[in-house]
């Protein structure tokens, strides 16, 4: 097994890491590992932009990061952090105006200003944008900028388990899937930046990369996972498909119609209209389908064709493509088929209640991005929230490391038995893969997949979760005994296909042991058998730990604020 010596490790090429990355680089001797190429990281798919209070529209004049802060927070439904929100509001502009600094090609108004568009749940038009590829000009200026710097890479390894001594982090393993070593990063700092999880999920806008490696990891060695019962299903992805169709769409004026002509909107958020929050607009949607007012009882229309194609080939080109390539509907002719799916974990690894934002229970261990739950997004992400997210804490965790100094590493002894007791278990399990005669590992990730979308979807209730409970138990049993037909490990996807499942059927249970717990509707989590909001119980947050007789919840107070807990209306 080689080793590998860093200050800092950092776990996945997003945004997120590669912010983290490129501070941490400037004075710390830091390795960034990536399971792809850094610019196939799936921060590269997001599309409509990235949340700033610059005020550079005349309707947005009045717009303060205070005003971010409070849309975040009511959007939020009440369980976002509100002091790191704050922050996140106030860093926004100074990271938006870093990114333009750093060559992001911007969409520009008329005045040369960056552009900014309405978004859900925004009280200003406050989104700036890139076209609809913000997040791939985000991800590729932030690349060009280590390259530029030299930070070290070490591409196409996949993180397989983190291991700790004396108490702390101490570093991981991983598989370099191109030769089949195992690795050991050895590093008194490790950064998880791993991404979302959606592909628990059957139906999601995801990337396939997306599993929750850093998640799971983090859960095996004592960490919790927090607010997991919180997935947000945006509620227009492409019919056939899921793929994303950007709220950018009716950010630019795009209109959402039944198959009775209706603007059905109206009924359920008659100021905000189609620029309602994805929960309630997603819930909206979802409802018209199963009362029988979608087209073919599966979609419903995203009508582009008044904007006119000058518009739509100028903000709206790749959903241009999107809807042409894999629908057959040019948008500028005739409306889009789009219905709900799942997009975005609220819900990722624990932090702790006091601490620097995003340090989790673990000494050394940190968690930043969607694979964390900071909480800057409580039980309802706004979009254009997320670049945000990534950028801001990247970069907020990269100077607060350098700003500590230099952590004292573990003793060698300690590390060294840590590091092969961990290689031991990953050997072990190995093996016993290679000689079972159980199912294959897709078998199961189809099944989970199914049940996800069945039970853990838009709505949600006691009988359909328990059931869902159920079946992820028996997967989990179906696990145990799992089969991979060959003992080579130089590019074996079906190794790394298990590895992601063994990530993802804990992920799979933790959501819906949170979601039976939660007997409340918040944000993203809406219950039919519990319609209504309990602050008196369930204004905390939900921490599943791992313990001896299986999963165990405890709860977390939300750190209240400015913004007095009210009623959330559209």
């Amino acid at each position: 097994m080689r080793i590998e010596k860093f200050d800092a490790v950092v776990v996945g090429a997003g945004l997120s890491g590669l912010r983290a990355g490129l501070e941490l680089s400037r004075e710390w001797n830091v390795g960034v590992i990536s399971k792809v190429y850094p610019v196939r990281s799936h921060s590269g798919a997001a599309q409509g932009g990235i949340n700033a209070a610059l005020g550079n529209r005349p309707d947005g004049k009045e717009d303060t990061p205070k005003i971010h802060a409070y849309d975040t927070v009511y959007g939020s439904d009440y369980l976002a952090d509100q002091d790191v929100v704050m922050y996140m509001t106030e860093e926004a502009p100074r990271i938006v105006v870093e990114f333009e600094s750093m060559g992001t090609p911007f969409s520009r108004l008329e005045s040369g200003l960056i552009a900014q568009r309405p978004f859900g749940g925004a009280g200003f038009p406050r989104t700036c944008y890139a076209g609809d590829r913000t997040g791939h000009a985000l991800l590729h200026t932030l690349f060009e900028q280590c390259v530029r710097q030299g930070v070290k890479f070490y591409n196409e390894y996949f993180l397989v388990d983190l291991f700790k001594a004396d108490g702390q982090i101490a570093g991981l393993i991983a598989l370099d899937i191109k030769t089949g070593e195992f690795v050991s990063f050895r590093a008194p700092n490790v950064i998880l930046a791993t991404g979302g999880f959606g592909r628990v999920y059957k139906e999601s806008t995801n990337a396939l990369i997306n599993t929750g490696d850093g998640n799971g990891a983090a859960y095996r060695v004592g960490v919790p996972m927090q607010d997991m019962e919180f997935v947000q299903i945006h509620p227009t992805t492409l019919y056939g498909s899921n793929i994303l169709i950007s709220e950018g769409a009716r950010g630019e004026g795009g209109l959402l119609y039944n198959s009775k002509g209706e603007r059905f909107m109206q009924k359920y958020a008659p100021k905000a209209m189609e620029l309602a929050p994805r929960d309630i607009v997603a819930r909206s949607i979802q409802t018209e389908i199963l009362e029988g007012r979608g087209f073919e009882d599966a979609y419903v229309h995203l009508d582009l064709t008044h904007l006119g194609k000058n518009r739509i080939m100028e903000r709206l080109p790749g959903i241009r493509e999107i809807s042409m390539y894999f629908a057959g509907v040019d948008p500028i002719e005739k409306p889009i088929p789009i219905l709900p799916g799942q997009h975005y974990s609220m819900g990722g690894i624990g932090t702790k209640y006091n601490g620097d934002y995003g340090e989790t229970e673990l000494p050394g261990l940190f968690a930043i991005g969607e694979c964390s739950c900071l909480s800057v997004h409580g039980a309802n992400r706004l979009g254009g929230n997320s670049l945000l997210e990534t950028s801001v804490f990247g970069r907020y965790i990269g100077r607060t490391l350098l700003k500590k100094g230099k952590s004292i590493s573990a003793s060698e002894d300690s590390i060294q038995k840590a590091e092969m007791a961990a290689l031991y278990i990953i050997e072990e399990l190995l093996d016993k893969w290679n000689s079972n005669t159980g199912k294959k590992p897709n078998e199961i990730k189809e099944k989970m997949g199914e049940t996800m979308n069945r039970y853990l979807s838009v709505y949600r209730n006691q009988p359909d979760m328990e059931k869902a409970l159920k079946i992820i138990e028996g997967l989990q049993l179906d696990f145990k005994d799992i089969n991979i037909p060959t003992t080579e490990r130089k590019l074996n996807w079906g190794l790394i296909r298990a590895l992601e499942l063994r990530n993802m059927m804990d992920i799979a249970e933790a959501t819906v042991r949170g979601a039976i717990w939660r007997k409340e509707s918040r944000g993203a989590h809406w219950r039919t058998d519990y319609p209504t909001r309990n602050d008196k119980e369930y204004q905390v947050h939900t921490m599943i730990y791992p313990g001896e007789k299986g999963m165990e919840i405890k709860t977390k107070p939300v750190k209240l604020g400015i913004f007095e807990t009210k009623e959330r209306k559209y």
